[in-house]
């Protein structure tokens, strides 16, 4: 275990189980945060993503769930570290300890405004499956599907409340299909590509709870590289983030 930054001060606990990549990064980016927001994240691991909205935005609260009692200590002392350093926003993440699938047990419905998700990227049983545990939760649909992401969403956004999620350009037909089945009518999609002649290898999502169906908004593809190494919108995305801790 030790701490990586995440720029203006703020630092998170990782572990060789629970840590973070450039995904995890866009995702907080792409969510986009506004000040006095009800936030939830569902499978927050070690807390990168609710960390990185306090670090520069001030949501109401971001309750931060994962199954994982590793993963939730992890992020206490996070938040504890934080707080002792005088990031005051640390405060405001609440770490909860649950799973997923029961979602109705652990909170109201209809009570956030955005719920973010950086779900297992691998269909249960499919690819070569890593012998620790941990590793296998947070790769594989072992412990929810896509379904229970969605269904949870689902319960927890108040009406016309937004959900964003990342995933693999594979999966993209499942997850648009799991959304509106689940009243998520996805809203906003945008590819990412490490460089401009490479296959997209990831997507961000955005959908909204209840809202009509039709017309999705197909953004501008985000490419990493160039050859003059990060663009300039990967610049900006990781703004503080110190250099030298990419993925």
């Amino acid at each position: 275990m030790h701490r990586e930054p995440l720029g203006n001060g703020v630092e998170v606990y990782v572990s060789d189980a629970h840590h973070f990549s450039t995904d995890t990064i866009l995702l907080a980016h792409f969510a986009a945060v506004k000040n006095g927001e009800r936030v939830v994240e569902l499978g927050t691991g070690c807390g990168t993503i609710p960390l990185l909205m306090v670090r520069d935005h001030q949501p109401k609260s971001i309750t931060a769930i994962d199954i994982q009692e590793e993963a939730i200590d992890l992020l206490k002392q996070s938040i504890a570290h934080n707080l002792n350093m005088g990031i005051e926003n640390a405060g405001l993440i609440l770490p909860m300890l649950g799973d997923v699938k029961k979602a109705r047990e652990l909170m109201k419905a209809g009570e956030s405004d955005l719920v973010a998700c950086n779900p297992p990227y691998k269909l249960s049983g499919s690819g070569i499956v890593n012998p620790d545990q941990s590793k296998i939760i947070a790769r594989h649909e072992t412990e929810c599907t896509l379904g229970d992401i969605c269904e949870a969403a689902k319960w927890l956004l108040r009406f016309g409340g937004r959900f964003v999620m990342c995933q693999r350009p594979e999966r993209l037909t499942d997850v648009l299909s799991s959304m509106r089945e689940h009243e998520l009518e996805p809203k906003k999609l945008r590819m990412v590509q490490g460089r401009a002649d490479k296959a997209p290898k990831l997507f961000l999502c955005e959908a909204k709870r209840g809202a009509k169906q039709g017309y999705l908004d197909v953004l501008p593809t985000l490419i990493i590289e160039d050859e003059n190494g990060f663009t300039d919108e990967m610049k900006q995305i990781y703004g503080s983030y110190k250099e030298g801790h990419y993925e």
